[in-house]
C-alpha cells in the first residue's frame, strides 16, 4: 500500500485504477510545427492500464504483512507489461520491508522516472538510500535538478517553446513591421528553447544511456578483473548505486567513484536505465 516506510502508514492509492486570411507561408509554418510536435510526442504519452482485481490482491497480500508475496505479485503485474507509478512505488515498499533495499530503491527509482515530485516516493527513496552503507554514488544536485521533471516533461516544454518561437517567425513574416519591436523576444525564446532542448538532452541521455548497477546481494565483492579468480577492489552492499562502465560476459564494470572502480558479478546487481 501507498505510505512512508518511516513510519509504517498506509493508506488507499489514488492512481491506480483501471478506469485509472488565405493560408499562407506563416499558417504553414505553425500548422507543420503542430503537426510533428503531435506525432512526435504521441508515442511518449501512451502508459499501459493496472489490472484493478491483481493490483488490489497484492495490497492486500502487503496489508497482511506478506512482504515477499506481495512483491512477488508486483512483479508479476509488471512482468506483464503492465506501468504505474503506483505499481513501481508499492513494489519499492514491499522490497523494503522484506529486507531487499537495493531491489526497493530499483523500485522507487523507476517510479521516480514517472512521478518525480511525488513527496512520499522521494522521502521513501531518500530514506531507503539512507540505510546504504560502505561506497555508493550520490545522485549529484545537477542530476537530482534534472530530476525534477520527467523526460516527456523536457520534452514537451522543448516542443513548446520551439512551437512558439516558429509561430512568432511567422508572425512577424506576416506584420514585417513589428520585427524591431519584437526582435528581443525572438532572440529570447531561441535562448530558451535551446536551454529546454539541452535539459531534454540531457535527461534523455540520463534516461536512455547511463546505466546504474543497484547491488541486491548482502554483500557483494567488486574485483580488480572480469573473474573470479581476480583480487578484491572493494566490496559493495545492498543497495549500493554504481555507475556501470562497460559489460564483458557475465560481469559489470562498475565505478563508486575515480578511485573505486572494478568488476562485479551481473547476478549480483539490478541494472536500471539505459
Amino acid at each position: 500500500m501507498r505510505g512512508n516506510v518511516t513510519t509504517g502508514r498506509s493508506f488507499r492509492l489514488g492512481p491506480a485504477k483501471a478506469s485509472d486570411r488565405a493560408p499562407g507561408r506563416g499558417r504553414r509554418v505553425a500548422t507543420a510545427v503542430v503537426l510533428f510536435t503531435i506525432l512526435w510526442l504521441t508515442p511518449w504519452c501512451s502508459r499501459a492500464a493496472l489490472s484493478t482485481a491483481a493490483f488490489e490482491l497484492a495490497n492486500k497480500l502487503y496489508e497482511e504483512g506478506k512482504f515477499a508475496e506481495a512483491a512477488a505479485a508486483y512483479e508479476k503485474l509488471g512482468q506483464s507489461g503492465q506501468t504505474a507509478a503506483a505499481l513501481s512505488f508499492n513494489l519499492g515498499n514491499a522490497h523494503f520491508k522484506s529486507g531487499q533495499i537495493g531491489r526497493a530503491i530499483a523500485a522507487y527509482r523507476q517510479a521516480e522516472r514517472l512521478t518525480p515530485r511525488d513527496p512520499d516516493l522521494r522521502a521513501n527513496l531518500q530514506f531507503a538510500r539512507n540505510q546504504i552503507q560502505g561506497p555508493t554514488l550520490a545522485p549529484s544536485r545537477w542530476h537530482r535538478w534534472l530530476g525534477r521533471l520527467t523526460l516527456n516533461e523536457w520534452t514537451l516544454l522543448a516542443a513548446g517553446a520551439l512551437w512558439l518561437w516558429l509561430l512568432l517567425l511567422a508572425f512577424l513574416q506576416w506584420r514585417p513591421a513589428l520585427k524591431p519591436a519584437l526582435r528581443f523576444y525572438v532572440l529570447g525564446l531561441a535562448i530558451l528553447v535551446v536551454i529546454l532542448a539541452a535539459c531534454a538532452g540531457a535527461a534523455l541521455r540520463q534516461a536512455r544511456f547511463t546505466r546504474t548497477a543497484i547491488v541486491t546481494a548482502r554483500d557483494a565483492v567488486v574485483r580488480f578483473g572480469p573473474l573470479a579468480e581476480s583480487p578484491a577492489a572493494f566490496t559493495a552492499h545492498d543497495g549500493a548505486e554504481l555507475r556501470v562502465l562497460d559489460q564483458k560476459d557475465d560481469w559489470l564494470q562498475v565505478s563508486a567513484g575515480p578511485r573505486r572502480t572494478g568488476w562485479l558479478r551481473r547476478d549480483q546487481a539490478v541494472v536500471a536505465g539505459g
